[in-house]
């Protein structure tokens, strides 16, 4: 399958390595030139959990360079998607699918504001704990979950076609027929250890181990977990906090996303993690003040990033 992957950072560079690794013809699509280049000239570096190697592919900063692609991978931070969708353009045909995979809630439907809906998909990553340690080089912690949807209605054939492309490159993957309790379920392990574990510039595992800090984690996962039941989400757990416990279990030594923004300078995607549960909450009546405290002081951190 012809792939393209824009937006390579951590998480968009597994997916290009192994994608690529499988036999997919595979374009890193990004505006970090030096990134770009150094795949280019060496190769992109991905090492981890599923082992150390240099995989050759292509990558560019022109979208017009890839061409219409079977595939289209949205790997941008949350903040940024809105900005990619239109970026496009050059990449689609009048049978790409995209695929946007992000934290947080609402990609999907900043991308349906710019482009036809009815050939997105939505995808959500689990436990993979991914970050860049250079340009052309990735390092994952882990690789739990790829969980894949359409954006309206239950799996279909060409979902499934999809997973299979995921599946052969190594990844653990599923399909789902309800697109809101995938999203809320990773939403919910998101709140308890992006915003905590920035604030407090602790891994998960260091984070679980400080009972001052494991309070604040459990609350806002509990929060999210109020929110979700009170939107109807139908989850398959009742316990957030013995959920969000185990999943970040898996990856002790990882830092979110959130908090390598915030060691780089980078401004995160706060207001669609831990800030969209109190706003989220507020047009419900559902509190969360814990999720409300914790998106303020990561704002106020990055008040200073310009």
């Amino acid at each position: 399958m012809k792939i393209a992957v824009v937006g390579t950072g951590a998480m968009g560079s597994v997916y290009a390595a192994l994608l690529a690794e499988a036999g997919n013809e595979v374009w890193a699509v990004d505006t970090w030139a030096e990134h770009i280049q150094a795949i280019r000239d060496h190769g992109l570096r991905l090492e981890g959990k599923s082992g150390d190697r240099t995989v050759a592919l292509n990558a560019t900063t022109e979208p017009a360079e890839a061409g219409p692609c079977e595939l289209v991978i949205v790997a941008t931070k949350a903040q940024d998607v809105a900005a990619a969708a239109r970026s496009l353009g050059p990449l689609l045909g009048n049978d790409t699918l995209i695929l946007t995979i992000q934290n947080g809630i609402g990609a999907p439907e900043r991308i349906a504001a710019v482009l036809r809906s009815d050939n997105i998909l939505n995808g959500i990553a689990g436990g993979f704990g991914a970050s860049i340690l250079g340009p052309g080089h990735a390092h994952h912690n882990n690789m739990q979950l790829i969980a894949l949807a359409e954006f309206a209605g239950p799996a279909t054939p060409r979902l499934a076609k999809v997973a299979r492309v995921w599946s052969d490159a190594g990844f653990t993957v599923k399909t789902c027929d309800d697109v809101t309790q995938m999203v809320w379920e990773k939403l919910i392990c998101n709140v308890a250890y992006s915003g905590p574990c920035t604030v407090s510039r602790r891994t998960i595992g260091e984070l679980q181990a400080s009972a001052n800090l494991w309070a604040v984690s459990s609350a806002c996962a509990r929060e999210a977990y109020d929110v979700a039941r009170a939107i109807g989400v139908a989850l398959s757990f009742d316990d957030p906090v013995a959920q969000v416990r185990a999943f970040g279990a898996k990856m002790p030594d990882a830092r979110p996303s959130m908090l390598l923004d915030h060691l780089a300078g980078r401004h995160s995607e706060i207001d669609h993690i831990n800030g969209a549960i109190p706003r989220l909450g507020a047009e419900l009546g559902v509190p969360a003040p814990a999720n409300e405290v914790v998106s303020a002081l990561v704002r106020a951190v990055e008040e200073g990033f310009g």
